[in-house]
């Protein structure tokens, strides 16, 4: 553990480091105001900055290569929602702004035809994505009983509009849970992909261009249980993981090797 983090942020569900920053920025999940945190690796919020969007059920950060930030309001408990989203923050306003506007990117998945669909067929949540080449990667996050360690990979185009996901592939780890996907990041050279749940985080390596998932996968355990939501690469070969203050336990920030 690196560091216990503030009670402003028992409910972070987002990090990400940034190019040539060693500050993190993290977010609370739905329900919380909309403000994004910059924290230190002592757990000390630096700065805040509030957003000019709703946190509708914000999961996940990401970053490009210039710097922009990328906040994934696509949380979707009852696959019901219509109106999923990514919101992109310019580099500049995050520089010199304490509030800031941004830009939506809406999207929808092309298979899902029912708001909500059937319990058996509830596979349109996500916690998860990361930024690559212009694009955002999505993974989803099962609400199927029995299935829950079923993740979906989808790319959508890091630009301003309204877009139709694209399918590119899935996965099936464990089914508890525990084996829910609650992150995701890439490495800093774009050579491993690693998904976090529960329990444990998977790093993919050797895939063929983006999809991730045809490549080989390796599990690292952690020695406890928690709700682990966030995930990002500090290196090549170490990860920043983060999890939620609940039942006594967590809201704390991590470091662990994948060496």
């Amino acid at each position: 553990m690196l560091a216990s983090l503030s009670d402003e942020l028992k409910e972070v569900s987002g990090i990400e480091k940034t190019n040539n920053s060693d500050l993190l920025w993290m977010l609370n999940d739905g329900g919380n105001s909309p403000t994004i945190y910059k924290v230190d690796l002592n757990g000390r919020i630096i700065k805040e900055i509030a957003i000019k969007a709703k946190n509708k059920d914000w999961e996940d950060l990401t970053s490009d290569e210039e710097g922009n930030l990328y906040i994934g309001d696509f949380g979707n408990n009852n696959n019901k929602r219509k109106d999923l989203r990514i919101l992109k923050i310019k580099h500049q306003d995050l520089l010199t702004k304490n509030k800031v506007e941004v830009e939506k990117i809406h999207f929808s998945y092309p298979s899902q035809k029912k708001f909500p669909p059937k319990k058996k067929d509830r596979f349109f949540d996500a916690e998860s994505m990361f930024y690559k080449n212009g694009f955002i990667y999505v993974f989803t996050k099962s609400r199927v009983k029995g299935n829950y360690g079923k993740t979906s990979l989808y790319k959508i185009p890091a630009t301003k509009g309204n877009h139709v996901a694209e399918y590119i592939s899935e996965f099936e780890s464990c089914s508890n849970l525990h084996c829910w996907i609650t992150a995701a990041a890439i490495s800093p050279n774009g050579k491993k992909v690693a998904l976090l749940n529960h329990q444990s985080v998977l790093v993919f390596t050797d895939f063929n261009d983006d999809d991730f998932f045809s490549g080989v996968v390796k599990e690292y355990s952690f020695n406890h249980v928690s709700q682990k939501e966030g995930v990002t690469f500090k290196n090549n070969n170490t990860l920043f993981i983060t999890d939620e203050k609940a039942h006594l336990k967590g809201g704390n920030l991590y470091e662990f090797s994948i060496k």
